[in-house]
């Protein structure tokens, strides 16, 4: 790995005139593994409210976004993760981290914690220990909102902000990009130390993460897609977030899971969609 830049091992945000430090994801430290067990990934689409969670509680659950409000309705066990790549659902969706959160293992991007460094700053300083720092491979910052302010990040903002195409990445041991994708180019990380690639969703990024920690079967639940004009299972018509889901499910979304489903298989993870909303629009998936 020496002829490619490693991204930067920590962050540093000041909160309050408080230095707080939060370390990048790494995928040797043996605390992050998830010891070769199968793990559910809970995505937010509608058809996570007819599912029957009295079965799961007990498994290893990852949450993405709103999904984590299930905690509220019910006793999950083993919370291994909770992500958020976007900092939109920062603005958009502020009260679910105060009422839900509490300090379960957290994935984002620089872009999202220094949103939370501005609306949440009293997580920040109480949960830090419990946070990593995950990179996009081809913007490492990540996707900002913008209509936050961002002034509390001390980072080298300057060069993270700098978008190289994934073509660049094609050579890369831990990335598997197809660079003729008929679009754009789309792509796969097989360790989320050295960044995760984008497809649209957060589930994407879940994902990546769930096989970067050594997971044996990653079980997909709630990427609904083709209802995405629909609130999500945590939302109603009042609130709901704005989504680009509809503009990017067949050019982005389902090639880089068909994509993905296939490359992880290769390595002996299978990858299982259990949505019966889009079960037929993937054909690399379980």
């Amino acid at each position: 790995m020496s002829t490619w830049k490693l991204l930067p091992s920590t962050a540093r945000f000041n909160i309050d005139n408080q230095l707080i430090t939060i370390r990048a994801f790494d995928a040797n430290d043996a605390q992050q593994s998830l010891h070769k067990q199968a793990v559910n990934i809970i995505a937010s689409g509608p058809s996570v409210a007819s599912l029957a969670f009295s079965e799961m509680l007990d498994d290893p659950t990852i949450f993405v976004n709103g999904s984590i409000s299930l905690i509220d309705q019910y006793k999950f066990t083993e919370v291994v993760g909770y992500v958020i790549s976007d900092a939109r659902f920062i603005h958009h969706q502020p009260e679910i981290l105060r009422k839900h959160y509490t300090g379960q293992p957290l994935y984002t991007t620089l872009a999202v914690l220094e949103a939370m460094a501005v609306t949440h700053p009293e997580i920040m300083r109480a949960y830090h220990d419990s946070m990593r720092v995950l990179y996009p491979v081809d913007r490492p910052w990540g996707v900002k909102s913008n209509r936050l302010l961002f002034s509390k990040l001390v980072f080298r903002k300057k060069l993270l902000n700098k978008k190289k195409p994934l073509s660049y990445f094609t050579d890369h041991p831990n990335f598997i990009i197809n660079g003729i994708h008929k679009s754009a180019a789309i792509g796969v990380s097989l360790n989320v130390t050295y960044g995760f690639v984008e497809a649209g969703t957060v589930a994407y990024v879940a994902t990546q993460l769930a096989f970067s920690r050594h997971a044996s079967t990653i079980h997909l639940y709630g990427i609904d897609l083709l209802n995405s004009n629909k609130p999500r299972f945590y939302e109603n018509e009042d609130n709901t977030a704005p989504t680009k889901l509809n503009q990017v499910i067949s050019e982005r979304i389902v090639p880089s899971f068909n994509l993905l489903g296939k490359a992880y298989k290769k390595h002996g993870v299978s990858v299982i969609n259990h949505s019966p909303v889009s079960k037929f629009l993937f054909d690399g998936l379980d």
